[in-house]
């Protein structure tokens, strides 16, 4: 059996050395490559949250039904994130890298030719098959380029790429499908895809210390009940990203009676926040992960209760936006964390069923809003079932914790 410990990592073994400048200057581009893949799957993830108002409209459906794609795209990450993880287990990370980003490609040009709901849905879940595995591997390479005591920050480099892309990505690609039309988002996110599949070959090196380990030592993670502890705390508690993230169109255009070109700037203010909880998350996780998802949950509990009270006015909604994401994103590298600390031996498998947690927290946020607006609450009962959900989760952490 092959067990890859974190000090077997040599990167720049991998590739000619001239001097340290030289070689630190390759590693940087290779954790840039590692975050341009996630930048294309966030931008793909989060830009049909904020089109859903296009696609649902084009394809003859209620915004609420459409949210039906979302939730595909959520389950393909939480049955891709497990099976491809363990399929793959012993294939080089690179070469994994390579083809689950060609299957992204696939997936999102689908997306863009699908003609009703049904395949609509079914090419999203194919688009979100590839995300966890892909962090999880993404995640273990960066981690050994850091060095295994910045696993947070190893973490949080891998995740900047989808929070940045919550700035950039998402409202570019709103602004491309109000003007060019919903199916040319998705054929540009291909283009992304293609480029970020470009730059992982040219950039992460070549190296056999990037092989995969056996099944049986990534199986061994699923057997400890601390992992599956974290797993749905996590899952229950960052839900309320996606409770109010996947209704940030509606927010503006009709509870704050704005203009619908806002629908950008609020996505940007939501995606700045979490680039800059990422930032602070990866710092406080591999000093006190404990740390770090109490006060990112705690925080956005009382976010939430502000932003639920006074988003009708844009006074408190685009504060709002950025603060739920700010302090959501603080708890995220510290629950990577936890996760390696009690499954150290498992390390792809480990991120990619982070990244299926929260893809969970995707589907059980969404629908969650939706259904609670369904019954008739309102669109700022979609924030109040976000508040339920955190405070859900982050009672099971505590709950958790203590008992350890």
């Amino acid at each position: 059996m092959l067990h890859v410990a974190p000090h077997q990592i040599e990167i720049a073994s991998a590739m000619p050395v001239e001097s340290q400048n030289v070689s630190s200057a390759r590693k940087t581009l290779s954790l840039l490559a590692l975050a341009l893949g996630t930048f294309a799957i966030g931008t793909s993830e989060f830009a049909s949250m904020g089109i859903i108002q296009l696609f649902s409209a084009s394809l003859g459906v209620s915004v609420t039904e459409a949210t039906g794609a979302v939730t595909a795209y959520a389950f393909g990450v939480i049955v891709g994130a497990p099976v491809i993880t363990l399929a793959a287990a012993r294939v080089n990370r690179r070469t994994l890298l390579l083809a689950l980003m060609a299957l992204f490609v696939v997936g999102n040009i689908l997306s863009a030719l699908a003609s009703g709901l049904g395949y609509f849905s079914i090419a999203r879940f194919i688009s979100g098959l590839p995300q966890g595995a892909y962090f999880g591997a993404g995640a273990m390479i960066a981690s050994h380029i850091l060095g295994a005591s910045n696993a947070g920050k190893a973490f949080a480099v891998v995740m900047a790429g989808l929070t940045v892309s919550t700035i950039f990505g998402s409202p570019i690609a709103t602004f491309l499908g109000q003007t060019f039309g919903w199916r040319e988002t998705y054929l540009a996110i291909s283009a992304i895809g293609l480029a970020a599949l470009a730059a992982i070959f040219a950039m992460v090196p070549r190296s056999k210390a990037l092989d995969g380990v056996s099944v049986l030592q990534e199986l061994s993670a699923l057997r400890r009940g601390a992992v599956w502890a974290v797993l749905a705390s996590a899952a229950i508690g960052v839900g309320s990203i996606f409770a109010v993230y996947a209704f940030i169109g509606p927010f503006v255009t009709d509870l704050a009676q704005l203009d619908p070109s806002l629908i950008a700037v609020a996505l940007a203010l939501f995606g700045i926040g979490m680039t800059v909880g990422n930032s602070i998350g990866g710092r406080i996780a591999d000093k006190d992960p404990v740390r770090g998802v109490v006060i990112g949950f705690g925080s956005a509990l009382g976010v939430l209760a502000v932003l639920a009270l006074g988003a009708a006015s844009p006074v408190i909604l685009f504060p709002g936006l950025f603060g739920v994401g700010a302090t959501m994103m603080i708890a995220i590298p510290s629950i990577q964390v936890r996760m390696t600390r009690f499954a150290p031996e498992a390390p792809s498998l480990v991120g990619a069923m982070t990244l299926a947690a929260l893809n969970l927290a995707n589907a059980v946020g969404a629908e969650g809003g939706a259904a609670a607006i369904e019954l008739g609450f309102g669109l700022s009962s979609a924030i109040w079932a976000g508040f339920a959900l955190t405070a859900i989760g982050l009672a099971m952490f505590l709950i958790s914790t203590m008992r350890r």
